[in-house]
């Protein structure tokens, strides 16, 4: 039996009905969570996976943002 990381409270979800990356919902308090592993089957907040996927997007996008800023240095020192 897995419990909520909200509230806590009891939930029953079969690993065999769950996908890896799924969303399911807390009957008790009501949060939306997300499946991260099925062996062993994990929960997490919907929320706080949704805000990690953003922090890496954001470091990914500012990485790439700086690559081009150098790249454009560079070809005017060419010239």
């Amino acid at each position: 039996m897995l419990t909520c990381p909200v509230c806590d409270a009891d939930i029953d979800i079969d690993e065999e009905e769950v996908d890896e990356g799924e969303s399911v919902g807390c009957d008790e308090c009501g949060a939306g969570l997300k499946v991260l592993g099925k062996t062993p089957l994990e929960l997490s907040p919907a929320d706080e996976v949704e805000e990690d996927e953003d922090e890496i997007f954001d470091d990914d996008e500012e990485d790439l943002e700086a690559a081009v800023v150098e790249d454009d240095e560079e070809e005017e020192e060419t010239f």
